[in-house]
């Protein structure tokens, strides 16, 4: 199969090339096509004539959504129809990638992909559009919805707290945030099978298992023989974020499952998260 890689050079883009070897793989970053524009994109798809786009481009500050929402929008929204009309007139399938945040947070369960969204914040709504895109203008589609990703090749959030970690002798991490830290080495895994399997409709993939901000830091920090730097819990209003996030965000396996997959636990990924970052110079 040929797989046209919309978003290659970013984080899961890159671990997408690195995890996806069976098929051709056609990378393309913003110099090949912007995704906000119709013609670009229609240029792009024409040219290569793909099997599957997997678009992993996205717009994903959550807290600079709040402040360019026409941006968000642009990007995920109008840009991801622009994809999905191109693959329907190539007759391409699509592969998309959405989010945790597309929920309020109220749920005492893991969330199953036919429960109803409510997004809290413009990234959350900006996606939902992006979302309902591919369900209007797209023939032949699979949408993954996952979370809090972390990868070797962009900067997440447990290389943020190593970093800090450095020169820090206490750090203070959000607490009362729950979801499923996810790999985008895994995730890159995850999604080829998915495209080799055939798979359609909506599915949820993350890590197995969930935590808070602050035990995803408190977990980095050991496993990287840094665990005498202090971490302290901290409330959602204490760190004053600019976007509202979702207090309870965690992601139901069993669509996954059912596609006869399975992702080991966030502990164990990070564990190869660690590893990727001492190969390639980041970690000592």
């Amino acid at each position: 199969m040929r797989i046209l890689v919309i978003g290659a050079s970013g984080m899961l883009g890159t671990d997408l090339q690195k995890e996806w070897t069976q098929d051709e793989i056609i990378p393309a970053g913003s110099r090949d096509a912007d995704i906000r524009d119709a013609e670009q994109v229609r240029a792009l798809v024409s040219r290569n004539r793909p099997d599957w786009i997997v678009l992993a481009a996205a717009y994903t500050d959550v807290d600079g959504s709040e402040r360019n929402p026409e941006l968000a929008f642009a990007v995920n929204g109008q840009g991801t129809e622009n994809v999905a009309r191109a693959a329907k007139e190539f007759g391409a399938r699509l592969f998309y990638i959405s989010t945790d945040y597309l929920y309020d947070g109220t749920s005492t369960r893991p969330y199953e992909p036919t429960d109803a969204i409510a997004p809290l914040n413009v990234y959350g709504q900006s996606k939902a559009a992006g979302e309902k895109a591919v369900h209007m203008y797209a023939q032949d589609w699979c949408i993954a919805r996952t979370s809090w990703l972390f990868g070797a090749a962009g900067a997440s959030f447990p290389e943020k707290i190593l970093r800090a970690a450095e020169t820090r002798p206490e750090l203070t991490v959000v607490a009362d945030q729950v979801g499923s830290p996810t790999f985008t080495r895994d995730l890159a895994g995850a999604m080829r099978d998915l495209v080799r399997g055939e798979a359609r409709g909506v599915l949820n993939v993350t890590n197995a298992g969930s935590c808070s901000w602050f035990e995803f830091a408190q977990e980095v920090l050991r496993q990287a023989g840094r665990g005498a730097v202090r971490v302290s819990p901290i409330t959602t209003a204490q760190a004053a974020r600019l976007a509202k996030r979702p207090a309870y965000s965690v992601l139901s396996p069993a669509s996954l499952h059912a596609q006869h997959i399975t992702l080991r636990s966030w502990q164990d990924a990070t564990k190869a998260y660690l590893q990727d970052l001492r190969a390639c110079g980041k970690l000592v």
